[in-house]
């Protein structure tokens, strides 16, 4: 079986090692995996801006990465990086959950 390649979004070339590294999977353009991939987007856009590398792993033509990294429920954003690992479920709607996991506060929210 051949591997298809990921989606990946990269930090620029001249910066240094991204503090995050964001993993997302999903099952092509299915709605709740297009508001996970559009979420993510403007998360990292607005909280992480160029700390953060993200790759995008469609189930539906990679379906065995998602079984190596035990993966049963799409949407699923895993934080790689820093440890430890975390993982959220759905299309990343509550944005204060993903800041948690990801570390992050809101301004003027208490950590």
């Amino acid at each position: 079986m051949t591997r298809h390649a990921h989606s990946v979004q990269n930090v620029q070339a001249d910066s240094p090692k991204p503090r995050y590294r964001l993993r997302l999977f999903v099952a092509g353009n299915e709605p709740n995996c297009a508001k996970a991939k559009a979420m993510l987007a403007r998360l990292c856009d607005t909280y992480l801006r160029d700390d953060c590398q993200v790759s995008i792993v469609d189930v539906l033509q990679d379906y065995q990465t998602a079984i190596e990294c035990q993966v049963m429920v799409v949407p699923a954003l895993i934080v790689e990086w820093p440890p430890p690992v975390r993982s959220i479920l759905g299309s990343l709607t509550d944005e204060d959950t993903v800041l948690a996991a990801l570390g992050l506060m809101k301004e003027g929210n208490e950590p």
